[in-house]
């Protein structure tokens, strides 16, 4: 920061003390001319009035010093808590994730979800080493690895020091001296402590730092372990200049999974051997130095201790010499230029996004080219959904082929599409559409074209003139028949007593009567998928009903994904900046018939509807469309969620929409959508039943015989895939055309690839 406010005015909004009235504690760093801001709150409000009050003390400090867009920097999610709307208006967000937080004693439950939330709204991500990249890199777009660097003149004092400048509470303690300075904490390895002491009560073991979060009492004592508690960061390489070797004594537990020690550079530039557990990034960055011993064990941290006590004691200067050649490059200097630039970056991108947006409120989707007469193109893809779109991409990009990608409506995305309506809200056209995951290279792969916007997905229905969560939960127990279930077991044990077993699950009806039984069956499920489909429920598959879940806890999202979030600028956004790139023409509102004499071709992937590829032969295959009857209302609010389902018969929709619950747009108006189902339309869901499948087979085996055809999607494959999965069959069959060279890809192929 000090680097920064050489050409920036910065701003260091600490966490809060106590004090007799919220106000603001001012003062300038003279050496750096950093503003240091404390705020100050009285004891005993409430955790909504402390947000509040801190929102009114940082929004009524920006306003008094002139600052309307300020870059944003957090180093803890938590304080998005009370700075949410100046990051929502902020030139940038940045979000410098030093540590894998959530991971560390006493942690707040509410840590997890604000660092989603923080995610989303960031326009730039930093993290504080390799590990904690690699382990976030699917998160963000724009995340960049910056370990940690070094102060080498400050640190390099400790090199020549003399006896009269060490540290009186360390003065008289006899050598050898094995070091350690940093918050002794939960990441400590105490018992390691206790047995290097007792290996060697010959050594003095200095320990500087504040005990934080751990019972004193619970530290180690030894006659030769010395606590000097907590020093200032000018005295440290005083204190580092009097040891014979430094340690880095951590637990290897999830506390100390992503850490990046930065004492690790600091004690080499001291001129001090090292000897570390078994810290992934010490390990990767340092360990092919003489001077860096990494232990995987308590017996072998004693015995690197012992090695490394004889190379500093050594007249060998080698081992310096290494560690000055691996320091050579790092600086904060460095850190500071590289990490200044991506700002910038980020910066003037979302500045232009915004004047994009301004000038081109409704966006259709990326520039349509003429595909031209008789041009020639490696691949022919039809469908610019997710499975011809990132097939296209990684043709394009991955295998520097050239792509002619159409599609019939007039916009790529599928029905993923979404669009700003004539009031400005943006809407989902057909209908809403909720990212959610499991596989982080899925994830990987979208971050490339998108930012997100955390979004957990939850759906109420309207039963018995309440609305209550569904999927069924504890909650929903409780509001429907006025009862106290507190626990898991109580929940659990009122569905048993209704619930219906069946010697055999065959059906959709099945599934629910045997869990639940058949008063909850009728009211949740019964009305609502006889509207869906157009067939009772006892007509149907039991994987339609399977995919929603019981609980018996209050969890009331719809999905239990490890990640869920919607992309930050939209569908349409992500697709237009996948499908960005000079080996791919798109040509929409075009049929297949229309350009497949017309164009030559090397290679077609063809993600429409399977039966009408083959002229529909067999006769057509059934699926239920959906009709949407779009409104936009002069209020900010409809509902209280994105969706409301209405299971029962006599309502003709299935449920009611509200978009900016998914896009977290501010408007003071609100879009809704009704949705109709309807057995004509577009398609849009594969009907799961005996007879469907056994019709799909017959199609299933012409596909299998074109071997110059690649059958991927939902429509291609008949399957109800969700978005994500379509995705991941798209990369499978990607690589699967790798592996198999030019040849097309068969639709066995694309079947196996996806369950590989």
């Amino acid at each position: 920061m000090s680097r920064f406010a050489q050409d920036r005015r910065v701003i260091f909004f600490e966490e809060p003390l106590p004090g007799e009235t919220a106000s603001l504690e001012v003062r300038q760093d003279a050496k750096s001319e950093v503003t240091i801001v404390t705020p100050k709150l009285p004891d005993g409000l409430s955790h909504e009035r402390r947000n509040a009050e801190l929102t009114r003390l940082l929004t009524g400090l920006l306003a008094e010093r002139g600052v309307e867009r300020p870059i944003v920097w957090y180093y803890t999610p938590m304080m998005l808590e009370f700075s949410r709307p100046v990051a929502e208006t902020a030139a940038a967000v940045v979000y410098d994730c030093m540590d894998e937080l959530s991971n560390f004693k006493f942690a707040p439950d509410s840590l997890k979800q604000l660092e989603r939330d923080l995610v989303g709204l960031a326009d730039v991500v930093f993290t504080g080493g390799y590990s904690l990249y690699e382990a976030k890199r699917g998160w963000h777009a724009n995340i960049h690895p910056f370990p940690s660097s070094v102060d080498k003149a400050h640190f390099a004092q400790a090199r020549s020091m003399s006896t009269a400048q060490d540290p009186a509470d360390q003065a008289a303690l006899p050598h050898p001296r094995f070091g350690f300075y940093g918050v002794i904490d939960e990441r400590m390895d105490l018992d390691l402590l206790a047995k290097l002491a007792d290996a060697h009560p010959e050594w003095s073991i200095v320990m500087v730092g504040p005990v934080v979060k751990i019972d004193p009492a619970d530290l180690p004592k030894r006659a030769n372990i010395h606590y000097l508690g907590g020093k200032t960061y000018a005295e440290l390489p005083f204190y580092l200049g009097g040891w014979d070797v430094a340690m880095a004594p951590f637990a290897i537990n999830e506390s100390t999974r992503f850490i990046s020690p930065t004492k690790t550079p600091e004690y080499l530039c001291g001129g001090k051997p090292v000897v570390s557990t078994a810290i992934v990034d010490v390990k990767r960055h340092y360990g092919e130095l003489e001077a860096v011993r990494v232990a995987d064990t308590h017996a072998e941290f004693i015995i690197e201790c012992e090695s490394a006590l004889a190379l500093g004691l050594s007249s060998t200067t080698s081992w310096r010499q290494a560690v000055d050649e691996a320091l050579a490059d790092l600086s904060w200097d460095t850190t500071y230029a590289r990490m200044a630039t991506l700002v910038e970056e980020a910066a003037v991108r979302k500045s232009q996004t915004a004047a994009k947006a301004a000038a081109n409120p409704v966006v259709a989707g990326p520039a349509v080219h003429s595909a031209g007469r008789r041009s020639h193109y490696d691949v022919l893809i039809v469908g610019a959904g997710f499975a011809g779109s990132v097939i296209a991409e990684r043709l394009a990009v991955g295998s520097n082929k050239r792509v002619l990608l159409i599609d019939r409506r007039p916009h790529v995305a599928g029905n993923a599409f979404d669009v700003h309506d004539e009031a400005g809200v943006l809407i989902h056209q057909y209908g809403p559409h909720i990212f959610h995951t499991n596989s982080d290279e899925i994830v990987r792969y979208l971050s490339r074209f998108t930012g997100w916007r955390t979004y957990e997905h939850r759906v109420l229905a309207s039963v018995d003139g309440k609305l209550v969560p569904i999927p069924i939960n504890r909650t929903t127990l409780n509001v429907l028949y006025g009862l106290n279930l507190t626990t898991d077991e109580e929940a659990a044990n009122f569905l048993a007593a209704r619930a219906e077993p069946t010697a055999q699950i065959r059906t959709s009806e099945d599934v629910v009567v045997a869990a639940v039984g058949r008063e909850l069956y009728e009211k949740f499920f019964r009305g609502y998928t006889r509207k869906q489909w157009g067939v009772d429920p006892s007509e149907l598959d039991r994987s339609v009903t399977s995919r929603v879940p019981t609980r018996t806890n209050t969890d009331d999202r719809y999905f239990g994904d490890s990640f869920q979030a919607m992309p930050k600028l939209g569908f349409t956004h992500m697709f237009g900046n996948m499908l960005d790139h000079k080996n791919i023409t798109i040509q929409t509102e075009t049929e297949f018939a229309e350009v497949k004499d017309d164009v030559l071709y090397d290679q077609l992937v063809f993600s429409g509807p399977v039966d009408e590829f083959f002229d529909h032969r067999f006769g057509p295959l059934p699926y239920r469309s959906l009709k949407f009857e779009h409104r936009t209302l002069d209020q900010e609010q409809f509902q209280q969620v994105a969706v409301v389902n209405y299971p029962h018969p006599d309502t003709p929709y299935t449920r009611i929409s509200e978009y900016k619950h998914l896009t977290g747009q501010k408007h003071p108006k609100t879009s809704i959508s009704y949705e109709y189902p309807s057995a004509v339309g577009d398609p849009y869901y594969p009907i799961p039943n005996a007879e469907a499948q056994a019709l799909y087979k017959r199609y299933e085996a012409l596909a299998l015989a074109r071997q110059d055809v690649t059958f991927v999607g939902r429509l291609a494959t008949y399957r109800y895939y969700n978005m994500d999965q379509v995705v991941g069959q798209a990369l499978a069959t990607y690589r699967k055309i790798l592996e198999v060279g030019d040849r097309a890809v068969s639709s066995r192929d694309v079947t196996e690839a996806a369950r590989a």
